[in-house]
């Protein structure tokens, strides 16, 4: 069997195999995330806590050995293991390998990463071509908007620290104390943990919560915006696209 069809069945487009392997693996994932979860339930069963034992070992050597198949048959071995999935496909075993270490036993948890492997199968989805061209188009947009919503949030916290500090000392402590502060506001949420009690740090608290309701459907509208463009295929730079109609005189 050649580098080419190991790829293919890993794939899943080998033209024998089909999707049967990579549908297997993507079962595999689901079922692991599931035995990650039972394995919290308090009071478990000594029997079926040494199965779901056995279960992750089995899932470890099927999903190393699939990560070192795909390094050997990889053209360029190097470009694979520092992709994207090449990083995906090494963390679906290795955090895993750590945990039988006493050392590790918290990054256990880095094992739910190898739920990004089920992407795959969108892979060549044409919803996710556009929404990768969506993003690749207003990249340059999202990340002004991010630059300009961590000043915000940074000078929010900073004047609710300035208000509030001399009167709650315990609650807002310091300025990045106070960025949980902002960030619960800055988004909505308000979780009641942290709140002002004097007038300047009332007012600066609403009009941060006006803010935050039009900063936040800024990146939403220029996604919307870019994914119209991505389904009918016009660029964004283009100052009067062409139509099929105007294509004809060409």
């Amino acid at each position: 069997m050649s580098r080419a069809e190991i790829l293919q069945i890993l794939d899943g487009t080998h033209p024998t195999v089909g999707r049967s392997v990579a549908l297997a693996m993507d079962l595999l994932v689901l079922a692991s995330a599931l035995a990650i979860a039972v394995e919290t339930v308090p009071g478990l069963d000594p029997t079926l806590r040494r199965a779901l034992f056995s279960f992750e070992v089995l899932v470890v050597l099927i999903f190393a050995t699939e990560y070192f198949l795909r390094l050997f048959s990889a053209r360029k071995p190097a470009r694979y293991v520092f992709s994207f999935w090449g990083v995906v496909d090494l963390m679906a075993w290795l955090p895993a390998v750590l945990m039988f270490i006493p050392a590790f036993q918290a990054v256990r948890v880095l094992r739910l990463i190898r739920l990004l492997r089920l992407i795959k199968l969108f892979n060549t989805a044409p919803a996710l071509n556009r929404l990768m061209q969506a993003f690749g188009r207003v990249k340059s947009e999202l990340v002004v908007w991010g630059v300009i919503s961590t000043l915000l949030l940074y000078i929010s916290a900073v004047g609710i620290y300035v208000f509030e500090n001399p009167v709650q000392p315990e609650v807002f402590s310091s300025i990045p104390a106070a960025l949980w502060w902002s960030v619960v506001s800055f988004t909505t949420v308000g979780y009641g943990d942290m709140f002002p009690i004097t007038p300047m740090g009332r007012l600066l608290t609403t009009v941060l919560l006006f803010i935050g309701l039009g900063i936040f459907a800024v990146p939403a509208a220029i996604v919307t915006t870019a994914l119209l463009e991505a389904e009918t295929k016009l660029d964004p730079r283009d100052p009067e696209p062409k139509t099929p109609e105007s294509n004809k005189g060409d």
